[in-house]
């Protein structure tokens, strides 16, 4: 269908303009091959400003894809930068993204087939065109993205993603927004100034109150205050749900996450709904998933926070520009694609830092197996008596028990951050200085004989009892070394007014022991003979997530904070566990 050699020429056209259906200009570059040939699309619509030197989250280098034989069109979305219209996060990305989809098909360079790629927000501006059903998209290439904008991107277990919200906002969102506003309103200048200066002041901003006041962002990211204004995930999220509607996609998708990307789980469950409910035969058996040990960040490399991964973790040994580029071979260059009998799941396998591929995920010979605490009473901090072990409560244990004190919350070290590393860094890192709190509950296993290889979801089921209306549970699975080093691997939080359910609160009773399903969402890692398996238990991660204020107040609006005793139960009637999956006979 394409002509063109690998080493092509390549042209570019910049600021070619796109009606969109209620009569808006979208403006996109073009790269493609020199002359007058016919070539299958590749298409990416960012928020992030569409210039080669600027996009942060262009992935797949424009230039080696045109050579490579593809027409590139890179679009700036509705409100932002070069196009037209006001920018709301997501709300018109299925319209413009079918529109922008059809007009590329219908151009004189193009063979009328088009794929679209990119990460993050322009991962979702794929599922949301693809959720619209343009005839002409054939397949997809999202990576480091979600699955819904309300759990998985906004909040995680009820909890306001505050770490993520705000510095996503501050640094890549409202500067432009300002610089736009300020053309026709003078008076602005003063905000756009403040805004590009505040992301150095972020940590004084995440302790501001109350959320749904953030002066900061009122002109610049209005929508901020509208994600406050919608804890529960209710009908004002509908709309942009895309996993409601895996039926009516069509598209083959390789999707590209990291264990300690902040959208991890809605990478997973892309791939896992659409294998189930995708619109056509080919869109299920068209999925494939690549994990890598990777927090969100432009370009994969081995070291994530302060580990390294070696050498065969980053960007030149996974080449995931050249993996595009054969993906888009195989689903825009052919009527009927060949079927591959290659592994459909690639993942990188921490702790013994090799890449493997199994037939699906969740790995079908994961044995979903409890490891239970246990303590005598006094598993607060690393001196504790916390331990976990495989064996079941035989015989009644005292509780631990530890006071939550929103003002002085647990802090936030590592994990699924975004998106400013020097406020809130993201990845790896030892979590002994956390694990000192008196108000973290540590429990930890002997030392292991053999190697245990998790590779999986992983799920927390506490029983615990609280003196507050609401509050919060975290839970984190942790690897310790030899030496002590305690290297974090996934982590996940419930809030307790949404323990039945992101979209019914229904607040606590004080004193009364409840179960708590806390998903630490997935990690795949070899915990090696003479290591120690952990597990914390607290009552804040921030400024990851929002401070609960324990009052029963719903936490956008609240400015007053209250301290609650907190008890977690682990006897026989009330097994606390984590449910790990462990692969048999890994290697």
């Amino acid at each position: 269908m394409s002509t063109a050699p690998a080493t092509a020429t390549v042209e570019l056209h910049r600021n070619l303009e796109i009606p969109m259906r209620d009569g808006v200009i979208l403006r996109a570059d073009l790269y493609r091959p020199a002359g007058d040939g016919r070539h299958p699309v590749v298409l990416q619509r960012t928020p992030y400003d569409k210039s080669l030197k600027a996009n942060a989250f262009m992935m797949m280098d424009p230039l080696r894809t045109a050579e490579a034989g593809f027409a590139v069109v890179v679009q700036d979305t509705r409100g932002r930068f070069t196009s037209d219209g006001t920018f709301t996060p997501f709300r018109d990305d299925t319209a413009d993204g079918y529109d922008t989809v059809e007009w590329c098909a219908a151009q004189p360079w193009s063979t009328g087939v088009v794929g679209m790629y990119g990460a993050s927000y322009v991962g979702a501006t794929q599922w949301l065109a693809a959720i619209g059903t343009p005839p002409s998209l054939r397949a997809i290439f999202p990576q480091i993205t979600a699955s819904q904008y309300h759990e998985g991107w906004t909040h995680q277990g009820g909890a306001f993603a505050l770490g993520f919200n705000l510095s996503w906002t501050v640094a890549g969102l409202a500067p432009d927004t300002y610089r736009r506003l300020r053309k026709e309103r003078p008076e602005l200048s003063p905000a756009f100034h403040r805004v590009v200066g505040a992301i150095d002041e972020l940590g004084e901003w995440f302790t501001h109150t109350p959320l749904s006041d953030l002066p900061l962002l009122a002109d610049g990211a209005p929508y901020f205050a509208d994600w406050v204004a919608h804890p529960d995930d209710d009908d004002w999220w509908a709309p942009i749900r895309v996993e409601d509607h895996y039926e009516r996609v069509t598209t083959p998708s390789l999707n590209v996450g990291g264990w300690y990307d902040i959208f991890l789980g809605g990478t997973l469950a892309n791939y896992v709904g659409m294998r189930a409910r995708g619109g056509t035969e080919a869109a299920r058996q068209g999925q494939r998933l690549v994990v890598g040990p990777w927090h969100h960040m432009v370009s994969p490399s081995n070291i994530a926070g302060e580990v390294d991964f070696g050498a065969g973790a980053n960007a030149l040994a996974v080449d995931l520009d050249g993996m595009g580029i054969r993906w888009f071979d195989q689903w825009l260059r052919h009527d009927e694609p060949a079927p591959t009998t290659d592994p459909p799941v690639r993942l990188f396998v921490m702790g013994e830092n090799r890449w493997r591929t199994f037939a699906d995920w969740p790995v079908p010979d994961a044995v979903d197996t409890a490891w239970y605490l246990h303590s005598g009473g006094r598993a607060q901090s690393l001196h504790g008596d916390g331990v976990l072990s495989p064996a079941a409560p035989a015989a009644d244990e005292p509780y631990d028990v530890y006071v939550s004190d929103p003002r002085n919350p647990v802090k936030t070290k590592g994990g699924g951050l975004c998106c400013w590393p020097g406020a809130i860094p993201g990845g790896a890192y030892d979590q002994r200085s956390v694990e000192e709190r008196r108000d973290v509950l540590v429990y930890t296993s002997a030392v292991l004989t053999e190697d245990v290889t998790v590779i999986g979801p992983v799920r927390c089921v506490l029983h615990a009892a609280t003196s507050a209306p609401d509050c919060d549970f975290t839970a984190k699975l942790v690897d310790v070394h030899p030496d002590g080093y305690a290297r974090n691997l996934c982590d996940g939080i419930l809030r307790g007014r949404y323990r039945q359910g992101t979209s019914r609160p229904v607040l606590l009773e004080p004193g009364t022991v409840h179960e708590w399903h806390i998903d630490l969402v997935a990690t795949a890692n070899v915990f090696r003979a003479g290591h120690r398996i952990r597990l914390e238990i607290a009552s804040a991660n921030f400024p990851r997530f929002d401070r609960n204020p324990q009052t029963g107040e719903a936490s956008g609006t609240a400015t007053e904070f209250a301290t609650a005793l907190q008890q977690v139960f682990h006897d026989p009637a009330r097994p606390s566990r984590v449910v790990l999956p462990i692969v048999p006979n890994a290697g």
